[in-house]
């Protein structure tokens, strides 16, 4: 097909495209690594871009590490706030394994048990 093609158009030359003209040994702006040092005789083109790639890079760094302290701020916050909650329910549970230590304080009865048990709830965790 592109030989059926390569006829309509007069004076385009058959096969791949050619590389974009340079200087003879001159990297082309294509074919530069990102990061690479560029030839002493760069342009004031060259200058600004690297510039402004190197500002990008420096607040992109720096949006980054602040992000990542506020993230585990905020985590360590949650881990408190859990911890506390815990620190909590261990406190109930000793306090009921205590009341199982001492059973002839405890009433008799499954009620009074009840009773007993729910007189050591926090009153802002029982039901209004």
């Amino acid at each position: 097909m592109a030989a059926l093609l390569g006829g309509m158009f007069s004076g385009q030359p058959l096969g791949p495209p050619q590389p974009p003209p340079g200087l003879p040994g001159e990297p082309s702006l294509l074919q530069a690594a990102p990061g690479a040092p560029r030839p002493s005789n760069s342009t004031l083109v060259d200058k600004l871009e690297s510039s402004f790639e190197d500002y990008v890079t420096g607040t992109d760094q720096e949006e980054i590490r602040t992000e990542l302290r506020n993230e585990l701020q905020r985590k360590d916050a949650l881990v408190q706030k859990h911890l506390t909650k815990l620190r909590h329910w261990q406190q109930v549970l000793e306090d009921i394994s205590v009341q199982h230590k001492k059973p002839a304080d405890i009433p008799q009865g499954s009620l009074a048990y009840l009773e007993q048990a729910s007189a050591n709830i926090p009153a802002s965790l029982k039901p209004t």
